[in-house]
């Protein structure tokens, strides 16, 4: 892909990731990671490359879901421990896994995810 079809794939689908996350209140990532993916980057940097990517539309989102009563602290305070404890394990695995596994892992959790937003 050369540069300039690249930057208009990142750069058009990043306001897709921008949408998703705002109105989702997260998920861009899932949108990101494939994305970045398209555009060259081995599943190792996309996946790593897509958390920093969404750093400021969740601050964003949660800023304007905060701001509007939307906000339960207990369960904020619960969440983030379990999110913490997650990404440390995860971000180690994500340097120990090879690269076509983290992809059929990624892919199978989307199709499960799809499949049980079907149904409910």
């Amino acid at each position: 892909m050369n540069g300039k079809a690249k930057t208009m794939l990142v750069c058009g689908g990043s306001v897709a990731v921008g949408l998703v996350s705002g109105f989702f209140g997260g998920g861009g990532g899932m949108l990101a990671v494939p994305l970045l993916a398209l555009s060259g980057l081995d599943q190792k940097h996309a996946h790593a490359t897509a958390l920093l990517v969404i750093l400021p539309i969740c601050i964003i989102s949660a800023s304007i879901y905060i701001a509007a009563g939307f906000f339960d602290g207990q369960t904020v305070l619960c969440a983030c421990i379990g999110v913490v404890l997650g990404g440390i394990v995860g971000a180690a695995l994500l340097n120990k896994l090879n690269p076509t596994l983290i992809g059929i892992i990624f892919a199978l959790m989307m199709i499960g995810i799809g499949i049980k937003l079907v149904i409910v």
